[in-house]
């Protein structure tokens, strides 16, 4: 049996996976999750400087991932940050939150049956059979923005003008959010999810310190509250059919869900099915212009886009961890796990574990079977996957009609985040018709 001082990172190796602009560096990156999970799988990662943060195991074999996703009971969203942060975040939010890690109480820091009734309450309007009714409004605003597109060309950024505000439209329509009111949401989506990267945080500040980020953060979610509060009262007085109105109408056990709780509802689809649709998105774009023949493939064969799809999201892997506290003694890949420890459960290395994926690092529209983890698995599992996967389906079959060809005209840039990352630039020379 290993022992901790045997599985523990050396300095530099933790830095890397603690440090935001590590993930902007893909390559090295995959790199250093590559020599982990060969040589440790189960890793302690420890801060240089004590207090800095709690030492938490690196989980990075996807097995391993897998079982851990899927047994709820042993390894919890709570008490415990179900992100990582430093220390100083997590008091800063105890402080905000009167004791909580979390700055947002949702589905995502939820357990137990808790959870299950929490997402019980929008499950049935994220199955494939309700969202098919809203295909004709996805269908209308992936028009407008490839005719955007189209009409900024040649040369533009996919990312500021299509993968951004696309599924930031699809949501806030869904979420009955007023056209006008949606530079207010991406604004504030940025600050939640884009605290680490200067680029998208809008702060204007460079190089901001650890507890300015965290005061970033708790902002935009204290406006986010305040807004939905009005979008609930509305919501109330006049339910229509959109999921907004399920939330602001829903009762738990009888009783209406509490502030805190409808506003971490809204603040999680608002958000979370922004940022991550972007930028499998824009991962799916790169992918097709730097290959021109398989852009020309899935455009001649409209089959095709369905694995397009599904390998931007795997090879992409918006969300890059999420953490786990175990509940009790346990063992993983022969590595003792104490009862309160911290797990860091890497997406990003788990979607390209060699054991699983051939050639992970390649980008294969005609992959089978891929049972990524871009979308976690078990009861936590993303409730807005089937949404994800209609509107990219949606705007790719409307950029293959408009588009004969793409290609690079600079470099893409990823964004600087631990947590939510992505394409934050992506140049392209586009020829339309």
């Amino acid at each position: 049996m290993a022992t901790v001082a045997d599985n523990t990172l050396d300095a530099a190796t933790a830095r890397m996976v603690i440090e935001p602009k590590s993930y902007a560096r893909w390559d090295g990156l995959l790199d250093t999750f590559d020599h982990v999970r060969q040589t440790m799988p189960v890793a302690r990662v420890t801060p240089a400087q004590d207090g800095v943060f709690d030492p938490f195991w690196l989980i990075t074999r996807y097995d391993d991932v897998m079982r851990i996703s899927k047994d709820n009971a042993t390894f919890l969203n709570h008490p415990r940050s179900v992100v990582f942060s430093l220390t100083e975040g997590i008091e800063f939010a105890k402080h905000l939150t009167g004791g909580s890690p979390h700055m947002v109480a949702s589905l995502v820091t939820f357990d137990g049956p808790i959870h299950m009734k929490y997402r019980k309450l929008t499950q049935e309007w994220f199955m494939p059979k309700n969202l098919r009714q809203t295909e004709d409004e996805i269908r209308k605003l992936a028009h407008r923005t490839v005719d955007r597109l189209v009409a900024a060309g040649p040369d533009v950024d996919f990312v500021t003008q299509v993968s951004a505000p696309y599924p930031l439209h699809v949501v806030m329509q869904i979420m009955g959010v007023p056209e006008e009111d949606e530079p207010r949401m991406l604004m504030l989506t940025q600050q939640l999810f884009g605290g680490q990267d200067d680029d998208l945080n809008q702060s204007g500040l460079k190089d901001l310190p650890p507890e300015a980020i965290t005061q970033l953060v708790a902002g935009a979610v204290a406006d986010f509250e305040q807004y939905f509060a009005g979008i609930t009262a509305q919501k109330r007085a006049a339910p229509t059919s959109d999921v907004a109105s399920i939330i602001a109408n829903a009762t738990i056990d009888g009783e209406p869900l509490n502030d805190r709780d409808m506003m971490g509802y809204f603040i999680i689809l608002a958000a979370a099915g922004h940022d991550t649709t972007s930028a499998s998105t824009a991962g799916a774009m790169l992918a097709l212009a730097r290959d021109p023949e398989q852009f020309a493939r899935v455009k001649a064969d409209r089959s095709l886009l369905a694995g397009i799809v599904e390998e931007a999201i795997r090879w992409t892997t918006p969300v890059q961890h999420f953490m786990r506290t175990a509940a009790c003694d346990t063992e993983i890949s022969g590595q003792k796990i104490a009862a309160g420890d911290w797990l860091m459960l890497s997406y990003i290395a788990a979607n390209h574990d060699p054991a699983q994926f051939e050639n992970p690092r390649k980008f294969d529209a005609a992959r089978s079977p891929n049972r990524h983890l871009a979308f976690g698995a078990g009861a936590h599992q993303c409730l807005g996957l089937h949404l994800a996967r209609l509107e990219m389906r949606i705007l790719f079959e409307v950029l293959l009609d408009r588009l004969d060809s793409i290609e690079l005209a600079g470099e893409p840039l990823r964004s600087n985040s631990t947590f939510v990352g992505g394409l934050k630039t992506l140049p392209l020379r586009i020829k339309a018709h």
